[in-house]
């Protein structure tokens, strides 16, 4: 394999794959990224098994061919060339290296065989559909902080991806919890997705596509069976296995009869929950809510640190309450709202909260209170 690449276009690609492979790997070939220049095109492929990321690139191909390269230290090397250099890369006379230069610098890298390489197969994937590159975003951006990072509840490590009904329309839904809270965003149906299984894609995975996607502005293709999903946009194609777990019925956290209705202006509410919250204790970050009508009182207490409150004015109706909620909780979901106001549906201190964007029906979320 002989081949000559613009530097910035071999460390996008780089970029895109290399943050798959894990820094420490039992096994070897897993380290490495997979380089195969066909006419014209180089595509690099990096996994873990469970994940597998493949970026096109356009380069000028002297010989065809296929090696594999330490993903992380190729990805450095690139790095830290000069902007504007031209790479060559040439694997022709040691099968055990490739050789990398640009300028005056040349260096020598080991390599395993590219037969060895493990390659993801798709397989039947028998359900596939399009969706806007912002859509997919909203999707992942309203929910993902949500996704429990709990080893033992794994069917909880994901976004739980799914057709439903919203008052007879038929949307498509993704939902994360971790237990104390609850994200759930949804848009409508696109074509070909009604007969979907409902699937849970992990966290890494998401992690991964959402920077993928980062500058993406086309649609993305998306097909997916029981045990697989695949996103192809661009140049790049992700695939990855689903996790084999049933998601909760989270419709039976989602409270309906909530009729304490407080509405708050999003960011004022959110930066007086910041500043009371440097106050609280690291272990809980608890915030207490003292709700009367028209204010509202925050207010944090630490044995070590002291005390902290403000008041706001909100608009409120309903009986006065007192309730509690971890504040960086509280702010990740402060973060999603886009718009102006935020309303917060309670029925008593003990019972879930139903939080939503005055100006975005699409988004709700569930937070759970907290003793105070």
């Amino acid at each position: 394999m002989k081949l000559t690449i613009e530097r910035a276009a071999l460390l996008r690609a780089l970029g895109h794959v290399q943050s798959v492979v894990e820094r420490r790997n039992t096994i070897p070939i897993l380290s490495n990224v997979l380089l195969r220049a066909e006419s014209g095109e180089l595509a690099l492929s990096a996994t873990d098994m469970d994940l597998e990321i493949v970026a096109s690139v356009a380069v000028q191909t002297a010989r065809k061919g296929a090696t594999t390269a330490p993903a992380h230290t190729l990805y450095d090397i690139v790095r830290k060339l000069r902007e504007g250099a031209q790479v060559e890369l040439d694997s022709a006379g040691d099968k055990g290296a490739l050789t990398l230069r640009s300028g005056r610098s040349t260096f020598t890298l080991a390599c395993l065989p590219p037969e060895d390489y493990p390659l993801m197969t798709g397989g039947d994937l028998a359900h596939s559909f399009t969706l806007s590159a912002a859509d997919l975003k909203r999707l992942i951006d309203r929910t993902r902080f949500a996704i429990s990072t709990e080893e033992t509840r794994y069917y909880l490590n994901g976004i739980f991806l799914h057709a439903a009904k919203s008052n007879d329309v038929p949307m498509l839904r993704a939902v994360a919890t971790d237990g104390h809270r609850l994200a759930r965003m949804e848009i409508p149906l696109p074509e070909g997705a009604a007969g979907m299984p409902g699937v849970i894609v992990p966290r890494k995975t998401v992690t991964e596509l959402r920077k993928l996607i980062d500058e993406v502005e086309q649609d993305v293709q998306i097909a997916l069976s029981d045990t697989k999903i695949r996103f192809s946009f661009g140049a790049a194609v992700l695939t990855s296995k689903l996790i084999d777990g049933t998601f909760p019925d989270y419709d039976r956290v989602i409270p309906s009869g909530n009729d304490k209705i407080l509405e708050v202006q999003c960011k004022e509410f959110a930066e007086a929950v910041d500043r009371v919250s440097t106050i609280s204790t690291e272990k809980s970050r608890a915030v207490k809510l003292t709700i009367e009508r028209g204010s509202l009182m925050l207010s944090a207490t630490s044995p070590e640190n002291g005390t902290a409150t403000e008041e706001i004015e909100v608009r409120y109706n309903a009986s006065p309450l007192e309730i509690g909620f971890n504040s960086r909780y509280l702010l990740d979901i402060t973060e999603q709202i886009e718009g102006e106001g935020a309303r917060f549906a309670m029925a008593d201190a003990a019972s879930p909260t139903v939080v939503r964007d005055t100006a975005d029906a699409s988004a709700l979320y569930v937070l759970m209170p907290m003793r105070v």
